[in-house]
């Protein structure tokens, strides 16, 4: 489509979410999503360039999943680790579905992309005499190559660290912003987004960034289930805005639970309290009951083994014993090791009524990581021209079917440098395979009527839910697609997303009504999608590998499902579920094949 003035109209998707026209409008070269590791990364590395950005962050800068990160970031800076150590333990745990050259470029990259964030402002915990950085060990890790800060507050101490930086630096920020949907050109090229600002500041309801470059570092979808460790951010907004860009997905049916998360009885919801894989690596040790160390005897590792495991051999035990958690036991440690070494952890046991000093902490596996996202090249490249993903957001094939602990804030970190890298190069061309992304021209920036797609009350396209559906999506996704899911769970979870859906599209052809436009409708929104990924992708690999647990497919089969699923939504709302020929992800320009189109 082309402006009357001859500059191409930006518009979003036919999918867009229902939002009012932008009242206003602002201009950058790159526009970042999220103020996580990943994000701020980015835009510092870009800034430093010289490029104009934007960073958009759903509420204030420190308030995303990074800060939240208990155990550390893992990279070979040990005496005696190596680089393909690192490789080999981020293989196993990711049970045949790693891109063996994204984990590479992961591991090698690593240890000076920390460098780099110490330089940054970043302070690890140190040894007092040496000042070398004290390291510990998490599940799956055969080294200790875990670094630190504050104990057990390591994510926090990195968001202060990248947060000053990017104040120091003048980069522009839009707090309290929710992103709604990604606007392109007449070429299809990625021209910025549309968003909502929840009144604050100088911008206040929907308006537009328009940028060359758009980078998506939302972070995760926790929020889909009932019990989560992801702060309530987390609804998966920036995986639902890039399918309704048409971009691919892949690996969202593995969800990592995270093992140890603090439980508070059978009807709590919501973000808990995170027990950090940490303790374990510090020598704690998993008990029922009675005291029995159920781990022993199933990994050689033991309470140290992958996430997955750990998660299975817990939840297997609580069907055993008929009870809703099991115990964490660190009593040995002592109160000064707790207050010196844990001492977020326990705080937040102590606030519940739990002494760690004096009783064995009561744990129940919880969802904790997307290990599958937006699918991305080793360039953070997704398959929209213009659009970058990094972060949990993103699928770089780092992670496979199972994250290794403490991989995440590294995969933000070494993908958002060369996303970063990539962007500031400045050769022309689009993303994929014809070369890095460019800042659009200005005859390619949006002009002032860009439109965000359906607007509100307009009677076609797809309806909002209302907000009290988030709610009944996490009760369906708990049941149907937790730790423990099957054939019938899984379809039993879709038809009942189906209904949901079904509902809100009856009363929008009925009486022309769909729920009032706003946050929260558009996060369950977004929530709703996101699960429907899942529980297709779910459904159509028929084993058991990583953290997707199949009980009547028990076995994993690598020669039948040894593959990606990539998941793409058309224009009218249908999922189009595809698997890849093998373990390596294709191109992002490679045409598409085994297509398979599911409603």
């Amino acid at each position: 489509m082309t402006h009357p003035t001859g500059r191409p109209e930006a518009v979003a998707p036919a999918t867009a979410l229902r939002a009012a026209a932008p009242g206003w409008a602002t201009e950058a070269d790159v526009v970042v999503v999220g103020s996580g590791v990943a994000g701020l990364t980015v835009a510092l590395r870009c800034a430093a360039a010289g490029a104009r950005v934007t960073v958009v962050t759903k509420a204030r800068l420190d308030d995303g999943s990074t800060r939240w990160a208990q155990g550390g970031i893992a990279a070979a800076l040990g005496e005696g680790d190596t680089p393909e150590q690192h490789l080999d333990d981020t293989l196993v745990a990711g049970a045949g579905l790693c891109d063996e050259r994204a984990v590479r470029t992961l591991v090698t990259e690593g240890p000076d992309a920390v460098r780099r964030l110490i330089a940054t402002g970043a302070r690890f915990d140190a040894d007092d005499d040496t000042g070398e950085i004290l390291l510990t060990r998490e599940g799956g890790h055969h080294r200790r190559r875990i670094a630190h800060a504050g104990g057990d507050a390591t994510g926090a101490e990195i968001s202060r660290a990248l947060v000053e930086a990017v104040r120091e630096a003048g980069i522009d920020t839009v707090e309290n912003a929710l992103v709604l949907d990604l606007l392109k050109n007449g070429s299809g090229r990625a021209a910025g987004v549309t968003l909502h600002v929840m009144g604050e500041g100088r911008r206040d309801g929907v308006g537009a960034v328009r940028a060359g470059a758009v980078v998506l570092a939302t972070g995760g979808m926790g929020q889909i289930f009932s019990a989560t460790t992801n702060p309530a951010v987390s609804t998966g907004d920036g995986v639902a805005l890039a399918l309704r860009a048409g971009a691919e997905v892949s690996d969202l049916e593995f969800v990592q639970f995270h093992p140890t998360v603090l439980w508070l009885g059978p009807e709590a919801e919501g973000q808990q309290p995170l027990v950090s894989e940490a303790v374990r690596g510090e020598g704690a040790h998993l008990v029922d009951a009675d005291g029995v160390r159920f781990m022993r005897g199933q990994h050689e590792l033991a309470e140290l083994a992958p996430r997955d495991i750990v998660a299975k051999g817990i939840t297997r035990r609580m069907q055993e014993r008929g009870a809703e958690h099991m115990y964490l036991d660190a009593r040995h440690f002592g109160a000064r090791m707790w207050e010196r070494r844990f001492p977020t952890i326990l705080a937040a046991c102590r606030a519940h009524g739990i002494d760690p000093v004096t009783e064995p902490i009561p744990v129940a596996p919880a969802a904790h990581y997307a290990s599958g996202g937006v699918r991305t090249d080793l360039h953070g490249r997704t398959t929209v021209p213009g659009l970058y993903a990094c972060g949990e957001v993103a699928c770089t094939g780092v992670h496979g079917a199972n994250r290794l602990a403490s991989n995440s804030l590294l995969e933000g970190l070494v993908f958002a440098e060369r996303i970063a890298e990539d962007i500031t190069a400045g050769a022309a061309g689009a993303a994929g395979a014809e070369g890095p992304a460019r800042p659009a021209t200005a005859a390619e920036r949006p002009g002032p009527d860009e439109r965000p797609g359906p607007e509100e009350g307009a009677p076609g396209g797809a309806p909002l839910l209302a907000s009290e559906a988030r709610y009944e999506i996490q009760h369906i996704m708990t049941h149907g697609a937790g730790v423990l899911r099957s054939a019938e769970s899984l379809a039993r979870a879709a038809d009942r997303l189906e209904r949901v859906h079904d509902e809100a599209a009856a009363q929008l052809r009925r009486d022309g009504k769909t729920a009032e436009p706003g946050v929260e409708t558009w996060e369950a929104t977004n929530l709703h999608l996101v699960a429907r990924v899942l529980v297709a992708a779910a459904l159509r690999r028929e084993e058991t590998r990583g953290c997707h647990w199949r009980e009547d497919r028990p076995a994993r089969d690598d020669a039948a499902w040894r593959r990606h699923l990539l998941v793409t939504l058309g224009p009218d709302g249908a999922l189009d579920v595809r698997s890849t020929d093998s373990e390596a992800f294709p191109p992002p320009t490679t045409p598409r094949t085994e297509t398979e189109s599911r409603p």
